[in-house]
């Protein structure tokens, strides 16, 4: 079959079996091509065009696409036993389990596996309810936690919530980053505070630096448990191996996914201090999962958190990052009736522009440069930067340049948006 046949057929399929409307947002985005390969940051279509990854499947490669190390782990474990009996010991599990609880902050040493960030986030309410015999959970305005029905409920955009209400009660919302605030809905029935350390679909929002460790007062004082959401943010992402790593608080439960992958398989985990797991311990099948913790994506995650260590992922992520972050500021400096800020931390970066209409534009404009980005879920006028952390010094120049580029092309029509 031709290229074009395969692309025709592909975007057909979207449209008949997939969803129309997915169908035609790529195709006013300029993206009616198939992807085919990958490497590294670099993405290239049926047709050969390359395009630099600065989307990274919303943090999911941050050790690039098909990393040789993670690639070959899963390959020699595909030729042993790629899934698990369930009924013997599996050494892949066992030994990731170790290595999260070597490097996850304090005393956090129990993990279950699941299979992406939204079943880490569902064991990890399930957990906070079991162990405190409490309902109320406390979460924050334009949070994302995931869309199944327990992640929905902590999530905090009501576009994704009213179509499926009725949700889970006990849940309520309050501002990010306002400590007192919380301090006003924080009681005796308080089962946890779920927060990520730094909102990501909210429009990478980073928080006043008391604000962490004000929640994890606050939760000690009224004996709730602190949830910290680190599917986006965990595993180098914000240039520490864990953003509550910044702050230097220990949550009672972390939550990872995307990134632990290593960008070649789904898994999600989540992670808790040896109290806080007791009652799994007395009843070990009270939260379970088929696929959760299978070989593959096991000796994935533990070939991923090795190369995160070996390569110094983390302190590359902060370097770039300051790198990448002050570039940006100087073009957001040259366009100010279209940028209105950029921030973040590590190579986690927001890109908020003054109009939401700009963000349509820039994200054709970069993608036809050969630069993949998406706005923020929660917020449409913010373009989130998110590549793999072995970006090089010469790709984000490459990057910095379409984007000064872009920001020019909507300055011209900035009054017509």
């Amino acid at each position: 079959m031709d290229k074009e046949s395969v692309i025709s057929e592909t975007i057909a399929k979207y449209e008949k079996y997939i969803n129309p409307a997915v169908a035609r947002l790529f195709r006013f985005m300029g993206l009616s091509t198939v992807e085919w390969e990958a490497y590294d940051t670099i993405i290239r279509d049926i047709d050969g065009k390359e395009y630099i990854d600065c989307l990274g499947g919303y943090g999911v490669f941050s050790l690039g696409h098909r990393h040789p190390k993670v690639v070959e782990a899963v390959k020699k474990q595909l030729d042993m036993m790629p899934l698990s009996s369930k009924v013997l010991f599996s050494k892949p599990m066992a030994d990731l389990a170790e290595l999260l609880a070597e490097i996850t902050p304090g005393d956090l040493q129990f993990s279950f596996f699941g299979n992406s960030g939204a079943e880490a986030v569902e064991g990890a309410l399930k957990l906070a309810r079991i162990h405190t015999g409490r309902t109320k959970i406390i979460a924050t305005h334009n949070a994302f936690h995931g869309k199944t029905i327990g992640a929905l409920s902590a999530t905090g955009r009501e576009l994704f919530r009213e179509p499926f209400k009725p949700l889970l009660t006990g849940f309520i919302h309050v501002p990010f980053g306002d400590l007192v605030a919380l301090e006003q809905a924080i009681d005796s029935d308080t089962a946890a505070v779920i927060v990520e350390p730094i909102q990501g679909e909210g429009g990478i929002i980073v928080p006043p630096d008391d604000y962490l460790p004000g929640v994890r007062q606050l939760c000690d004082r009224h004996g709730a448990l602190l949830i910290c959401d680190e599917v986006q943010t965990g595993l180098g992402r914000t240039g520490r191996l864990f953003a509550v790593d910044h702050y230097a608080v220990v949550p009672d439960i972390i939550t990872t996914a995307k990134a632990l992958g290593g960008g070649v398989m789904p898994i999600g985990a989540f992670t808790a201090r040896p109290a806080v797991w007791e009652k799994y311990i007395t009843s070990p099948f009270l939260h379970t999962s088929t696929f959760g913790g299978n070989p593959l994506a096991a000796s994935a995650a533990v070939a991923a958190i090795q190369v995160i260590k070996e390569e110094k992922l983390a302190e590359r992520a902060a370097e770039m990052g300051d790198y990448f972050i002050g570039a940006l500021r100087q073009v957001a400096g040259d366009y100010a009736d279209v940028i209105k800020e950029v921030r973040g931390r590590g190579l986690m970066i927001g890109m908020e522009l003054t109009k939401e209409g700009v963000g349509g534009l820039m994200m054709a404009e970069l993608i036809a440069q050969g630069v993949l980005v998406a706005y923020t879920l929660n917020n449409p006028k913010v373009i989130r930067i998110e590549p793999p952390l072995t970006i090089s010094r010469e790709t984000v120049d490459k990057v910095v340049d379409a984007f000064a580029k872009a920001a020019a092309t909507a300055h011209d029509m900035i009054e017509d948006l």
